[in-house]
This record gives structure tokens, sequence and C-alpha cells, in this order.
């Protein structure tokens, strides 16, 4: 465990050990959970790259990391833990249309035709 304040500024990476040069780390969502398991309340903090909480810092994709910041918060009802979960996607950082280029991607409602 990791102890913190209420409100404490948290950091977060993520690093990928590759030796190819050409690899990226986009940072796709990370959900907290006052359990383990995260079977019953989840909150977002980045869902599809974009934030979700007021308190998230995500900064820009460096070299083979992917970093943000969120300031430390509890669940309702005292749970005593929070439980963070991240995925994490790796693109060619060459491919321009990649989910790593183009980042926060909240979906859009598709019209159909008749």
């Amino acid at each position: 465990p990791y102890y913190v304040d209420l409100n404490q500024t948290l950091f977060a990476e993520v690093t990928l050990h590759s030796t190819d040069p050409d690899l990226q780390v986009f940072i796709d969502t990370c959900t907290a959970s006052p359990q383990a398991d995260f079977g019953s309340v989840t909150y977002d903090l980045i869902r599809s790259g974009c934030n979700k909480d007021d308190t998230v810092v995500t900064y820009p994709a460096f070299e083979n990391h992917g970093r943000f910041q969120f300031r430390a918060f509890r669940f309702l009802r005292s749970f005593p833990s929070v439980y963070l979960q991240c995925d994490i996607v790796i693109c060619d950082s060459n491919n321009t249309n990649s989910h790593c280029a183009r980042g926060c991607s909240s979906r859009q409602k598709r019209t159909t035709s008749p």
C-alpha cells in the first residue's frame, strides 16, 4: 500500500521496456475502485484517453512513458482503500492514425439511414 493524504497530488507513470524506439505509450483508461476486484463501485479518472475527473492532468507522451497526475480522494462511506487499474495502448509512433496520435476519443452517435 501507498499511504497518502486526502487531496494530495499523486503522479502515475507507465513505462514500456522495449528497444524499439518507434513504440509509444498511451494511457487509455484508468479506473479507481474501493475494492481490489473492481466488482462494485468504480470511478473513471481517464476513459478512452479523455480525462473524466477535474483533477486529472495528462502529460504528452514522452519516449516510452505515459504520465498523469490526480488528487487523492476517498469513496463515500469511508472505504479505507482506493485501488487504481489502468489500460494502456502501445502504438507505432509513426502512425498518424493510431489511437495514440488521435488522443481523446469520445465516441459520437452515428445516424442511420431509413
